[in-house]
């Protein structure tokens, strides 16, 4: 183990994981713990919070990719703050180990209560050629890499004459059909449509977008009728929704099977392969002495404490995607859980720093308990979908849904900061339309500076003079054109 370094001497609530659940618990706790005598310690590989609700926005080009993630610098300022990744904890002795973002030795942590607050992950399966050629839409990166991809490809194709390789590269395939997918392929295509107008080379009917989903219907969170009308709409936007329906295979070309009968559905070549099948909880919390439910979350109570059949654990917190959190409601999941999305996430994270801090003072613990607003989706400008749940249910589609679709994530935004640079990007867009700048090299910004630095290549060496006489020879041969045409005139 590394020496550790230099960290406040002080009683320490370790938050593991800056997402949701992590920046809120910092946010409400900081200033409380500082005064106290204590400090907050936020560990996390990123150094920013991502609003992954905003995610297909950022890749449709409708949001600035820095505006849709929080600094835990700027807005932590109280708070400890740690580039790593929590790779163990050893509650018993009140210890985590930390391993460095920058691939430092680990080093070990104390600290009095922890909050473990690392959310989820893309949760994938082994699929062939999926490792290679898919990308996810976790990450702002991941969202960032997608837009740019769609439009390089559009451009790229514009000049290829080969059918099948344009072919290729104007396909795009999405396996997944919940609100990450569904958003996503629908922002997606409206960015090609934008990007296909500006290009006179290629053909909107060139472009193909293809849904893959395994379940019979798509958008669980919304109404039957609600997932059937969304159906119609991507197919009226010439997107192609295959259900029933999983790939197979993504090594070489893509292989989709029908899942009541197991036959091939369609195979077909796609230079691009966004999977958003599901999440899993992080499983760093299997690196703990923690209690894990079957799915791989840590079991909570509803006052959000880390409990055991043993009972409860002291000093130790959860919330977010990864905690087994209670739905006191009764509108969770089949297992009687929360679902994990960010609405939950947000009020989770609120009341476990004020039981924490209740905690403190040995005051009464309040019960998480929340009742689901509903769901809203945007399927790009002016088009989505609602399921709102203030007075009973009301649904919504088309303009009003993404009114509400932009309303209700503008203001859930974190912080009054990424608020306003969130809301003026979406005016400018309405004024100067979507972005459709393709941004080159990201992934080797030294490529240019590489090549200029580069020994310039030595000029070719001249051609050898001929000899005297064959010069000689050479000038007598030459025709003067004027005697050239007199002679052809004779």
């Amino acid at each position: 183990m590394a020496t550790t370094p230099e960290l406040q001497d002080r009683p320490r609530v370790l938050v593991v994981g800056g997402g949701y659940v992590g920046l809120y618990v910092a946010l409400k706790l900081q200033k409380k713990i500082a005064n106290a005598g204590g400090i907050v310690t936020l560990v996390d590989p990123l150094p920013y919070m991502t609003y992954q609700p905003f995610l297909p926005e950022v890749a449709g080009g409708n949001i600035e990719a820095r505006h849709a993630v929080v600094s835990h610098r700027k807005h932590l300022q109280q708070t400890e703050l740690i580039q790593g990744r929590v790779t163990g904890i050893d509650h018993a002795n009140r210890t985590a180990v930390v391993a460095p973002a920058d691939g430092g030795a680990p080093f070990e942590v104390p600290y009095f209560d922890v909050v473990l607050a690392a959310g989820a992950i893309t949760r994938t399966f082994p699929i062939k050629g999926l490792a290679d050629k898919g990308i996810g839409l976790k990450t702002i990166e991941e969202a960032v890499a997608l837009r740019n991809k769609v439009l390089e490809r559009i451009e790229v194709a514009s000049t290829m004459t080969d059918p099948a390789a344009r072919a290729k590269a104007l396909t795009f395939v999405v396996v997944g059909g919940g609100f990450a997918g569904i958003e996503c392929i629908t922002e997606m295509e409206d960015l090609a449509r934008a990007a296909v107008r500006n290009n006179p080379r290629i053909k909107q009917e060139e472009v193909r977008f293809v849904l893959v989903e395994a379940m019979g219907r798509i958008m669980p969170e919304v109404t039957a009728k609600q997932a059937e009308w969304v159906v119609e709409h991507l197919r009226s936007r010439g997107i192609e929704v295959l259900l029933n329906t999983s790939l197979d295979s993504a090594e070489g070309t893509l292989k989709l099977i029908n899942l009541p009968d197991k036959t091939p559905a369609q195979e077909f070549e796609a230079d691009t392969l966004v999977w958003t099948a599901g999440v899993q909880a992080n499983p760093m919390v299997r690196s703990t002495d923690f209690p894990v439910e079957p799915r791989g979350r840590v079991r909570v109570l509803p006052d959000l404490r880390i409990a055991g059949d043993e009972g409860i654990i002291d000093n130790a917190w959860a919330a977010g995607d990864v905690a087994a959190v209670p739905d006191l409601t009764g509108k969770g999941l089949p297992d009687g859980t929360c679902v994990p999305n960010a609405q939950h996430a947000l009020r989770q994270a609120k009341r476990l720093a004020k039981n924490l801090w209740a905690s403190r003072w040995d005051k009464p613990l309040k019960d998480y308990k929340h009742k689901n607003l509903g769901a809203v989706a945007g399927f790009g400008e002016w088009k989505g979908v609602a399921n709102i749940n203030l007075v009973g249910s009301i649904g919504l589609k088309g303009g009003l849904a993404w009114l509400a679709h932009r309303g209700y994530h503008g203001l859930a935004m974190p912080t009054f900061e990424r608020k306003f640079r969130v809301i003026f990007n979406w005016i400018l867009s309405f004024f100067a339309g979507r972005d459709t700048t393709q941004l080159m090299d990201l992934d080797n910004p030294r490529g240019a500076f590489v090549a200029a630095a580069a020994p310039a290549p030595k000029p070719a060496a001249a051609p050898a003079a001929p000899p005297a006489g064959a010069a000689g020879s050479a000038e007598k041969t030459k025709v003067d054109p004027k005697e050239s045409v007199t002679a052809n005139a004779k």
